[in-house]
């Protein structure tokens, strides 16, 4: 292992349900800066893919809507709900969008 810390950082983007078909594959690798907030991912999905905005992410490209969360690694007990926390390298993050109605 390389203990010689990067600028950037490898994360992992899975898309399901709502979020997969709008984003047209199951997952993306990216890299960012070393640093970046989980809010700072949320406005970079937005330009990437504004067709989320305002479906899965809010209208303010800020964060994601109340009922669509990044679920870190696969652990449900560690959803990344604090928007200004920083995802690790090599973090999976699942984008879990859940369409809801009335």
């Amino acid at each position: 292992m390389n203990e010689a810390q990067s600028d950037t950082i490898q994360i992992t983007i899975e898309f399901t349900n709502l979020a997969k078909y709008i984003a047209g594959v199951p997952a993306i690798e990216a890299e960012f800066p070393r640093g970046i907030t989980y809010r700072q991912i949320v406005e970079w999905l937005a330009e990437r893919y504004p067709d989320m905005v305002g479906i899965i992410i809010q209208d303010n490209k800020q964060a994601l809507l109340n009922s669509n969360l990044f679920i870190i690694n696969g652990e449900m007990a560690q959803p990344a709900f604090l928007m200004d926390e920083c995802p690790e390298d090599g973090d999976r993050l699942t984008l879990v969008a859940v369409a809801t109605g009335g």
